[in-house]
């Protein structure tokens, strides 16, 4: 089988992308702070801010296709950690955008939907960007700059995501899950939307993008828009959990590190019409319940 190289294995996306890309591919994958295993894949410790190592890996592997998963992906850290977080969402991003251009193999990016400012959804490929917080501008001057050392790179527009964790990264449904069973009162937003999809679809969609050898800009969300509340109530109802401890709540009254964008919904008909087909999200919350409770 060709060989894909993962990089942030260790993270929810990654995690998740490893175990689904070994039905067509031989999977190599790279991590940092977090050590894992997992079974089928060949794991790599490396800094992809240093490019003679990076270098040295892709001599090693001889990667067919790459996905770039790796990221410091929490707006809150990198609004305080701004030079950190520059150098894992772009010096990094950059290093393995030339080393895919030097062999001329397909990458795919994990870009996000916070590009967008929230206030002219759902957004498509060609709206103009807009981001409020340095994540978001991160991952705008990552795209823009990738695209012009290698134009063949799918630049993927990730949505939230949730489903099964890694042994060391969760998806915000873990705590979701476990505040209920403990009868904690969960304070969620009626007012923030998103076009979510669980970490296995993410991940197909993502290797959709590197067997289809897409170039530029796709959006890789839902086909339901909703909002943090409206899921949680989904969440209980499939789990049969009490929803009566999920109240609602508004952004304006809680006070964020981070900016947060009231509607970063993506339309997504492009990915669509490439064969990109998300479940409804009670049926993505059926198939993985039984990892949840």
């Amino acid at each position: 089988m060709k060989k894909l190289l993962v990089t942030g294995a260790s993270g929810f996306l990654g995690w998740n992308l490893c175990h689904q890309a070994q039905t067509n591919w031989q999977v190599f994958g790279t991590y940092f702070n977090h050590q894992i295993k997992i079974p089928g894949v060949n794991l790599f410790k490396i800094d992809l801010r240093d490019f003679d190592k990076l270098q040295q890996l892709f001599a090693e592997i001889q990667p067919a296709a790459v996905i770039h998963t790796a990221a410091a992906a929490q707006p809150n850290f990198c609004q305080t950690h701004p030079e950190e977080s520059y150098s894992i969402n772009v010096s990094a991003s950059l290093n393995i955008a030339r080393l895919c251009a030097e062999s001329s193999i397909p990458c795919a990016f994990t870009s996000t939907d916070l590009v967008f400012d929230g206030n002219n959804p759902p957004y498509q490929e060609t709206d103009a960007v807009s981001p409020i917080t340095y994540y978001g501008e991160q991952k705008v001057e990552a795209e823009t700059e990738m695209l012009q050392i290698y134009p063949a790179i799918a630049i993927c527009r990730m949505p939230l995501m949730f489903g099964m964790a890694s042994p060391v990264a969760g998806s915000f449904i873990q705590s979701f899950v476990s505040d209920l069973q403990a009868g904690k009162e969960l304070n969620l937003f009626i007012d923030e939307f998103r076009s979510p999809v669980s970490g296995s679809t993410a991940a197909q969609g993502l290797l959709l993008a590197i067997e289809q050898q897409v170039k530029g800009r796709l959006h890789l969300g839902g086909k339901e828009r909703i909002s943090r509340y409206q899921f949680g109530l989904l969440l209980a109802d499939v789990l049969q959990l009490r929803s009566t401890l999920i109240k609602p709540g508004k952004q304006q009254d809680v006070t964020m590190i981070a900016p947060r964008s009231p509607d970063t919904s993506l339309n997504s008909t492009k990915a669509f019409a490439l064969g990109y087909q998300p479940l409804s999200l009670r049926a993505e919350l059926a198939k993985i319940s039984f990892n949840l409770i």
